[in-house]
């Protein structure tokens, strides 16, 4: 098992990607299955289609997963941006298998509409709540999801994110617009120290650790985590991390990032009563899933300066409207979910889900499954 983890991180941190897609790509074709063929020769000169018939749900899905799936697979796409729904489901009736490329659900009804036939569905994310699992699972069918793949460009993003609320971006920006730019007071927009510091972690897995490794150049003092189970012992010595509840997160962070899935357990548990057990000075990242917050009572927080601020990837719901009360407020940083939007993340991403879907359809264990 440890041999397995520090693999895996090398993986992860060194960008290791394509000599992996390199190696998948040859695995995969010498071993997935063709429909009506005896032999390799006559599988290339087949006139009347391709092995397997493979939905892509996005139009917008990099080309790099498309070329991927294009050498075995009948490539079916959904054009419509926004997703029509009645487009996606009649496009997939009778494939094989499903690149899912956005965030429409992803319930019975899709999988009624497909077939019985249906037999490999990757995701191209890292959350999947907007998946019914169980479901899934239930009908035997392999699931795949790309969490690895994005968590440098997040972790980017949320020391952005750290940064920007600790330091009064945002507050600083609107004196420029209003005319209100002062240079004469000392104590003018002061912000929050990130040396020395305390950044809890609500949710430590991939994502997290990579934002602590960025955090570690920033001089911080420790790291505390809260996580259902404690992470590998040489994790918690490379970053000085300490497993603790809830409530000692909350009361000795500076900086409190969230990190965690979304689950029925997770929803929600940033709260009033949470908000009330934070230092005032205390920092909010939100940069997993919005409803993991609830956001009025955030709003009141924020408002009252319960605490100091927060930076915010995502939000409850999504798109937010621009006349919803958080963005009315000087110390909230909002983004609009643009965690994983680099285009080399985005290539990657699809490339990973590709290859999750072929490995389903040749019955092989997927590259990044999700159960």
């Amino acid at each position: 098992l440890r041999s397995q983890y520090f693999e895996m991180r090398s993986i992860a941190t060194n960008s290791l990607l394509p000599l992996i897609v390199a190696l998948l790509i040859a695995g995969s074709n010498a071993s997935l299955p063709r429909r009506g063929s005896r032999n390799q020769s006559q599988n290339r000169t087949m006139s009347a289609g391709k092995a397997f018939k493979v939905l892509v749900t996005h139009p917008e899905v990099p080309q790099e997963g498309i070329d991927l799936l294009k050498e075995n697979c009948e490539i079916v796409q959904v054009q419509s941006v926004p997703i029509n729904r009645a487009e996606l489901l009649e496009k997939i009736r009778g494939v094989d298998g499903v690149l899912w490329g956005g965030h429409e659900p992803l319930n019975a009804e899709a999988l009624d509409a497909a077939g019985p036939q249906l037999k490999s569905i990757s995701t191209m994310s890292a959350g999947i709540d907007y998946v019914d699992v169980p479901e899934v699972k239930r009908r035997k069918i392999p699931l795949g999801h790309t969490p690895t793949v994005l968590n440098t460009a997040v972790a980017d993003l949320a020391v952005g994110l750290l940064i920007a609320a600790s330091r009064r971006f945002h507050e600083g920006r609107k004196t420029i617009d209003n005319d209100k730019w002062e240079n004469y007071h000392l104590n003018w927009l002061l912000g929050q120290d990130i040396r020395d510091s305390t950044v809890g972690f609500y949710g430590f897995g991939g994502i997290g650790q990579a934002i602590a490794k960025r955090l570690s150049g920033f001089d911080i003092d420790k790291v505390l985590y809260t996580t259902r189970r404690r992470v590998h012992k040489e994790i918690e010595e490379e970053f000085n991390a300490k497993k603790v509840d809830f409530d000692t997160l909350l009361a000795e962070s500076d900086f409190v990032v969230i990190a965690s899935p979304l689950t029925k357990d997770t929803q929600g548990v940033f709260n009033a009563t949470a908000f009330n057990k934070m230092k005032q000075t205390a920092v909010l990242v939100n940069i997993a899933r919005g409803k993991i917050v609830n956001q009025d009572d955030l709003y009141e927080a924020l408002k009252a300066n319960r605490i100091f601020s927060a930076g915010l990837d995502v939000t409850d719901p999504e798109p937010l409207s621009p006349k919803d009360k958080l963005l009315t407020l000087d110390n909230v940083v909002v983004l609009p979910h643009i965690g994983s939007a680099t285009k080399r993340t985005r290539a990657d991403m699809s490339t990973i889900a590709a290859h999750n879907v072929l490995r389903g359809l040749a019955g092989e264990p997927m590259l990044s499954p999700a159960y």
